[in-house]
């Protein structure tokens, strides 16, 4: 198996972890129910499986948010979290260029640059939570306390109430 950035940041780190393989389908679009295949595919709770979602705000600065998979994100809370008065997503064809990653490859972990990250408040719910691996088809499973240490992240509400 070849090293993503994100192991090798948690290596770097000290950070124990495991990588989980998944056939990849090619469907990328969460919030289509892509989520919780892949969590049947690794035979996990889908709640402990994470997106990475990257915005740009009203001042084009680049933030990155990451929550459970299984709830949409919301916007007001995440322009909060944010400051900011706007946050829109980048488009699928700007990831690489800016993070390095692909859609449905994107860590929070191992960008190009360091972005200022939030995570959802549910993480901190789990004993071990998945993340991309940087590549389709590979998943990071760590400690909740881990993910947030690694990615310098601030934790905060960020689910969208059903």
């Amino acid at each position: 198996m070849k090293k993503t950035n994100a192991m090798r940041i948690l290596d770097g780190a000290k950070i124990p972890y495991e990588t989980r393989e998944y056939p990849d389908d090619g469907e990328h679009e969460l919030e289509r129910g892509a989520a919780a295949e892949l969590a049947a595919k690794l035979g996990v709770d889908p709640a402990a499986v994470f997106k990475t979602i990257v915005m740009r705000t009203d001042t084009k600065e680049i933030v990155v948010f990451c929550q459970d998979a299984m709830h949409e994100i919301n916007l007001k809370k995440a322009r909060n979290a944010a400051g900011a008065k706007e946050v829109s997503p980048v488009k699928p064809a700007e990831l690489p260029a800016l993070t390095g990653y692909i859609r449905g490859g994107c860590s929070p972990l191992g960008m190009k640059r360091k972005f200022r990250t939030f995570i959802d408040s549910s993480v901190t719910s789990h004993e071990k939570v998945y993340i991309s691996a940087g590549v389709r088809g590979q998943q990071i499973c760590l400690a909740p306390a881990d993910l947030i240490q690694a990615a310098g992240a601030t934790v905060t509400d960020l689910v969208l109430e059903a």
